[in-house]
């Protein structure tokens, strides 16, 4: 069935007009913005289809984490389609990290804090993804910075590059945070060696290195708290 058939009270883009975003649900609303059905499922069927891809029981949330193929495999999603529901998903991650950031400046001490700052963003990412925290003498949140994305299983950084981003903020004192794709946050050789070779270099700089934190599947890996820094 088609949605011009369907019942104007049930068409969501009306519902839309008439009561407001906040009471479609999440297939609604994604249909309004695919628009167009194919021949064999209008846009409500799509979104369902979408909804259920690969990360059934995180509902909207597996929106974040679909990559193109993935979205294009959902049969009536062409390359156009799936690029707008990329965006959509970039917009909201954007929007949620820039609200969090003005609300979560707060001191941020312990690292299952930073761990649960950080997990929803990375636990899924493909690549390695190698964050910066900033922080002032109180130990408030000033920054965070995308510093580098590696391949599946080795990030770019080097201490040169987290100690420029520093000086340029007016830090006095970082937590580095990267994850593992594989979903296991224990720290490789190279994690730990790096680790070392900023705290020393933040030593004849003067900006702190608090902690080095991996994020995994659900699980993080302090290096501070297990006594590796």
């Amino acid at each position: 069935m088609k949605i011009k058939d369907l019942p104007e009270d049930d068409r969501p883009y009306e519902r839309c007009v008439r009561e407001g975003p906040r009471q479609l649900s999440d297939a609604e609303l994604l249909s309004i913005i695919i628009r167009t059905g194919s021949r064999e499922a209008n846009s409500l069927e799509l979104a369902s289809g979408i909804l259920a891809l690969n990360y059934p029981n995180e509902g909207i949330l597996g929106l974040l984490h679909l990559t193109l193929p993935e979205l294009m495999s959902v049969k009536g999603i062409g390359r156009v389609k799936a690029v707008q529901l990329l965006c959509v998903g970039e917009l909201s991650r954007r929007i949620w990290n820039r609200r969090r950031f003005h609300e979560e400046t707060q001191i941020l001490r312990q690292p299952d804090q930073i761990a649960a700052y950080y997990q929803e963003d990375m636990r899924h990412l493909q690549q390695e993804q190698f964050r910066l925290m900033l922080f002032d003498t109180r130990q408030a949140l000033i920054r965070e910075l995308l510093l580098s994305q590696g391949t599946v299983n080795a990030s770019l950084a080097s201490p040169r590059e987290i100690f420029i981003e520093a000086l340029r903020y007016r830090a006095v004192s970082l937590i580095m945070v990267h994850n593992h794709p594989s979903g296991d946050p224990a720290p490789s050789p190279e994690d730990i060696r790096l680790t070392a070779r900023v705290r020393e270099g933040g030593e004849l700089v003067g900006i702190r290195l608090l902690d080095h934190v991996i994020i995994g599947d659900g699980r993080y890996f302090s290096l501070k708290e297990r006594g590796l820094l």
